[in-house]
């Protein structure tokens, strides 16, 4: 339990879908009436009556309602949602009871993480729920499918759950730092495991984002329009230098940032088109 939570008194309708997300159904992960008591004490809680046979929401809700007032009691539930010892069984239910938690908790200024496993609860900015307003796009390649070095495709991964954190809280220059790091790892990656030679006598260490961004795309892996688009997002990289905002005179927003998510994920996607076949 973190010593400061982020949580709040949650609202009446908050309770009631954090309740039907615990009960779940025929698209979420499903707990009969004794399984649902036996889920809230998984959580950490003391005390739990037993079942009585009542609808199961209704009795899950009358739970949750009994302890409203203490979010620290809520917190256990929440996190023990994204826990994946709750999943063993069914480990494919984990990403879409957090999905569905985060829906409707979004509009209580916070949502579940599990990175590397572990569960935890962060602020984050509840205009992210409001319509017009959309988060980041999801990246459909996985590191994995680019990178056969396992060690490096798990920290470029880490990259990526570090900048949607970055998204989530409204810190928008880190997260464009974050993608543009994560960009330069791919991409020197894939040169170096595809075909190291184009690095010439370059270092894979000292090579610049701009030499990458070019060899990829000489190499056919990245389009001329992904290309061309790279080399902005390179440039709000930059901004990790503070001089380099200054002489810009321009400070990224979310508007920025929702510019340069389509940016990362073009690439993953020309690269997973580009992947040379077994043979």
């Amino acid at each position: 339990m973190t010593p400061h939570s982020p949580l709040g008194i949650l609202d009446a309708n908050t309770l009631e879908e954090l309740a039907r997300v615990i009960c779940g159904d025929e698209h979420l992960y499903y707990r009969k009436g004794y399984e649902i008591a036996r889920f809230l004490e998984h959580a950490g809680w003391q005390r739990v009556p037993e079942y009585d046979g009542e609808y199961r929401r209704e009795w899950a809700l009358a739970r949750l309602a009994e302890r409203r007032e203490d979010p620290t009691e809520l917190e256990r539930v929440l996190l023990r949602l994204a826990d994946p010892r709750e999943y063993l069984d069914e480990p494919e239910q984990l990403p879409a009871v957090i999905s569905a938690v985060n829906a409707f908790l979004i509009h209580e200024g916070v949502r579940l993480e599990n990175p590397g496993g572990r569960p935890r609860l962060v602020a984050c900015d509840p205009s992210l729920a409001h319509p017009g307003s959309r988060g980041p796009v999801e990246l459909k390649a996985t590191m994995t499918d680019l990178i056969t070095d396992e060690n490096m495709a798990g920290l470029l991964q880490h990259r990526l759950d570090e900048a949607r954190t970055c998204y989530a809280n409204g810190a928008h220059v880190a997260a464009i730092i974050m993608l543009g790091s994560l960009l330069e790892g791919v991409l020197v990656h894939v040169v170096h495991e595809r075909d190291a030679s184009l690095l010439g006598r370059t270092s894979p260490d000292r090579v610049s984002l701009d030499a990458l961004i070019r060899t990829c795309h000489d190499a056919g892996w990245i389009g001329a329009d992904v290309e061309r688009f790279c080399h902005e997002l390179r440039k709000y990289r930059n901004f990790v230098h503070p001089r380099a905002e200054i002489r810009e005179a321009h400070a990224p927003d979310r508007d920025t940032l929702d510019m340069c998510w389509p940016v990362v994920n073009a690439v993953l996607n020309d690269l997973a088109d580009s992947q040379p076949k077994a043979a």
